[in-house]
């Protein structure tokens, strides 16, 4: 069977790029790692993979909003091969500043809509750059590929513009995959549980079709039981809670 192809998209201030690379590496999954531009200039080909990762980082800086400015290349530049390889059943997953990235290019909640944003992230309720480990909740009605199977994870945040923010009427439509959540999933226990103070403790969301699924979590940062903070003295499992995310879309993509 053909090797599954995944794009690690990066841009000035990714910085997780080599860990969300070798999750996918230990998923089963042959990576490529791919600056912006060379999609840009057409010296890689979106269409060429199965997957498509926008990691965390601070892209460009965040310097006009965090994810802001990679967010417009992509729905100005890349929209057409976006908008193909979506069509042709591809994934897309952002971690934290991909999240942010996928919110503001219009590409999440829905990419239906032209490419319109209707969420964003912005600055955490707290005022602060929040870098923990936290507690998630699973939405089982989420029709999300990534997360099936998963029912809770314990993974770390570092961010300072991670607070979903929309109106009423919009975030009540939203496919919600993830909530933050206390220790006993309690996903209405807010802060510090829920660390930036996300509008209904939203964690993780995903399209209609749970093929385009972003986080703020850091689920590359958990693979391996031995990265748990508390590993030696609750007992180490072989694999970290945020591996089946990995696991999940290579299998998922290996029916394309």
């Amino acid at each position: 069977m053909t090797q599954v192809r995944t794009l690690i998209l990066r841009g000035p201030g990714t910085n997780c790029d080599a860990e969300t690379a070798f999750a996918f590496e230990q998923a089963g999954a042959a990576v490529a790692t791919v600056h912006v531009n060379q999609l840009i200039r057409h010296e890689a080909r979106l269409g060429d993979h199965q997957i498509m990762v926008i990691p965390g980082g601070f892209t460009y800086g965040d310097d006009i909003g965090a994810g802001k400015v990679l967010a417009n290349e992509l729905s100005v530049k890349l929209k057409e091969d976006i908008s193909r390889f979506i069509e042709s059943g591809g994934l897309i997953l952002g971690i934290c500043n991909g999240f942010q990235v996928l919110v503001k290019a219009g590409i999440l909640p829905e990419p239906g809509n032209g490419f319109q944003s209707r969420v964003t992230l912005t600055t955490n309720d707290s005022g602060r750059f929040e870098c923990r480990w936290i507690h998630l909740a699973a939405n089982n009605d989420s029709p999300c590929v990534f997360t099936r199977g998963i029912e809770r994870m314990y993974l770390p945040v570092a961010h300072g513009e991670g607070k979903l923010a929309t109106s009423a009427g919009t975030a009540a439509g939203l496919n919600v995959v993830l909530r933050y959540a206390d220790e006993q999933g309690d996903v209405g226990a807010g802060y510090p549980h829920n660390p930036n103070g996300s509008v209904d403790n939203i964690a993780g969301i995903c399209d209609s079709t749970g093929r385009i699924f972003a986080l703020m979590p850091h689920p590359e940062r958990h693979i391996r039981g031995t990265q748990h903070p508390q590993w030696t003295r609750l007992g180490v499992k072989e694999r970290g809670d945020g591996f089946q995310i990995f696991l999940n879309a290579v299998q998922w993509a290996r029916g394309l």
